[in-house]
């Protein structure tokens, strides 16, 4: 049985870090916004449970990756994804993101994960507790 994802106490509050800086090679260098501020305002009209925050961030050093994310908690495992696209991949992320919010140490299992995270992260990186 899945938790409920609004009212779970054993939940802890989790963090989708956009960089809305990134740029990625389907969208035109002109345009007037980034892509990753196309993404950041997608997934902040997303209906995400309260403790997924959604926060921009300035570059993530990812550039050659296209649009960049992280999934940080505290006392979890930490997940940098990229090659998204603000028009391909919200429900991706926000799938992972409820997935990972569930995941007490933030380590989903690689089969649960959506695909394109599965074949797109960047990093893995232990708890600062570890």
């Amino acid at each position: 049985m899945q938790p409920d994802l609004e009212s779970d106490q054993s939940l802890k509050p989790i963090e989708i870090l956009v960089c809305d800086t990134c740029r990625h090679d389907d969208f035109p260098k002109a345009a007037d916004k980034r892509p990753g501020a196309l993404f950041l305002e997608a997934l902040a009209k997303q209906d995400l449970p309260a403790k997924i925050t959604v926060r921009s961030v300035k570059c993530l050093s990812n550039c050659s990756q296209g649009c960049s994310i992280v999934l940080r908690g505290e006392g979890r495992w930490s997940y940098v994804y990229g090659n998204l696209n603000p028009n391909e991949h919200i429900s991706a992320i926000v799938d992972g993101a409820n997935k990972y919010l569930i995941a007490a140490d933030g380590l989903v299992p690689w089969r649960e994960r959506p695909e394109h995270l599965r074949k797109n992260c960047i990093a893995r990186i232990p708890p600062i507790e570890a």
